[in-house]
């Protein structure tokens, strides 16, 4: 065999080569979209789990969530700043949206180091805007409001 001279053409494996190129461009791309999609969802989950937990009246269990802390009664001192009577003010039957009874999470946007979430509570026409913070995972009211549209 000379340098010129080429090898016999091998259709199957050519065909393998190339099933197997598109193969792994289309499973890029599916895992760029699933990503894409799926990026903040551990947060939406967490604020979702926050207001069931308003919404079914256990606001020991909500403010546990909010706080990351599910034993926050051990150590209540630690949240002096948004103690439990402000929050059963700001959350339960008494606050500014009476009692919650569904929600829906309409815009959510990774903003600096937390996620800023809209949340429509009682179908009301203006959202709610909360931050979870991506390395504590607490709950807090979002300074920062987003575009939701007309």
């Amino acid at each position: 065999m000379t340098l010129l001279d080429a090898p016999a053409y091998n259709a199957h494996k050519a065909r393998v080569v190339r099933n197997s190129i598109i193969g792994g461009l289309i499973a890029v791309v599916v895992l760029a979209i699933a990503t894409f999609v799926l990026w903040d969802w551990p947060q939406q989950h967490r604020v979702n789990r926050f207001f069931a937990a308003v919404e079914s009246r256990d606001m020991n269990k909500a403010y546990g969530i909010w706080n990351n802390d599910p034993d926050w009664q051990q150590h209540a001192a630690r949240y002096k700043d948004y103690d439990f009577t402000q929050f059963q003010k700001d959350w339960g039957s008494a606050s500014d949206y009476g009692v919650i009874h569904a929600h829906k999470i309409v815009i959510t946007k990774t903003v600096g180091n937390g996620v800023v979430m809209g949340v429509d509570i009682n179908g009301g026409k203006t959202p709610l805007f909360l931050r979870v913070d991506q390395k504590t995972r607490q709950i807090g009211f979002s300074p920062v409001e987003l575009y939701v549209g007309p």
